[in-house]
């Protein structure tokens, strides 16, 4: 099994990747693969809402996101950790997450894998960012994973994060809980118990009415 961490800091190195790494470190105990993803620093484009990643299942932008989706279909679980920017999740993370999560397909193929988010900051403003994060999972049907306190941490540089114990071994709680999860579902299919059924079609409601 493997659990792809996504590192949503322009800087490849800072409190964000130190924040993973610990997460990284404690999967790996468990037995598990894991890797981290940097989607790097040069500009992410938001979602253009050309419908063409539901034809192809892949952006038409082609950049990191089409590089994370290659390594997605191999993933069994996710972390996606940003540092704060203004109250929020950095821009690119946003972008990023946009495109990533855009058409029905993508849910597809995300669909019960279990994910958590991690959000970094120097003093405030993470709750913010973890909402945004998590309102994605909510929509591809992904469990979200979480420790003992909301899953953030606080440090201006990966130093800092050293210091915020706490904080660290909350991301290690996460991470065991992970794994859990993660061996719940191998036992479950192991047992014969399959994924639950979709209604089909699918019905939307429009609020729209005439009368």
């Amino acid at each position: 099994m493997k659990v792809l961490l996504v590192n949503g800091s322009p800087h490849k190195n800072g409190s964000t990747n130190r924040a993973l790494e610990e997460m990284k470190k404690t999967f790996e105990q468990e037995g598990l693969e894991a890797e981290i993803f940097w989607i790097g620093n040069k500009p992410v484009s938001g979602c253009i809402a050309c419908g063409g990643c539901a034809k192809t299942g892949r952006c038409v932008i082609d950049d990191c996101v089409n590089e994370f989706k290659d390594k997605a279909s191999e993933a069994d679980g996710f972390v996606f950790g940003a540092p704060v920017h203004y109250a929020s999740n950095a821009g690119n993370m946003a972008s990023f997450m946009d495109r990533i999560f855009y058409s029905n397909r993508e849910r597809e193929r995300y669909r019960l894998k279990p994910a958590a988010c991690v959000a970094v900051c120097r003093r405030a403003g993470a709750e913010p960012a973890l909402e945004r994060m998590s309102k994605y999972f909510s929509l591809a049907e992904m469990p979200l994973i979480n420790g003992f306190y909301w899953n953030d941490i606080f440090g201006h540089n990966a130093a800092e994060v050293e210091q915020d114990l706490e904080g660290l071994q909350n991301l290690r709680t996460v991470a065991r809980n992970m794994v859990y999860y993660l061996k719940l579902q191998e036992a479950g299919r192991a047992a014969g118990i399959e994924m639950p059924q979709r209604e089909e079609p699918r019905v939307y409601t429009s609020f729209f009415r005439k009368g």
